[in-house]
């Protein structure tokens, strides 16, 4: 796992307007059978801050032969990502607890709802 963009971009002073961001999930297979899993977050709290947390995973699904050919892909999205997720709300924390923010906690996210939509 390595983290490909942390980008925090101060605007001003702490506020009391909504935080709001968004997830996306990029899911790439090279010729080596090795998934690339990256997780992109922006978020921006008005007038206070933007922030960008880019996360990219590499896996392999060891004896993938044996399963059935639609498995390997919904093994690797939902799982990947519940590896990831904890990784990239760390990093937010982290990111949010500057001198006069208020530090955030991602919520919990519903992984195989999320890809229901």
């Amino acid at each position: 796992m390595i983290f490909d963009r942390i980008e925090f971009d101060r605007k001003s002073f702490k506020n009391t307007q909504e935080l709001k961001f968004e997830l996306q999930v990029q899911i790439g297979l090279d010729k080596n059978d090795t998934y690339k899993v990256t997780l992109v977050l922006n978020g921006t709290k008005p007038e206070e801050y933007n922030l960008v947390i880019s996360l990219s995973g590499f896996f392999q699904v060891e004896g993938q032969e044996k399963l059935e050919e639609k498995m390997v892909p919904d093994l690797i999205k939902k799982n990947a990502v519940a590896i990831l997720l904890p990784y990239l709300r760390s990093e937010f924390t982290l990111l949010t607890a500057q001198p006069d923010t208020d530090s955030v906690v991602l919520p919990p996210f519903n992984i195989n709802k999320m890809f229901e939509n």
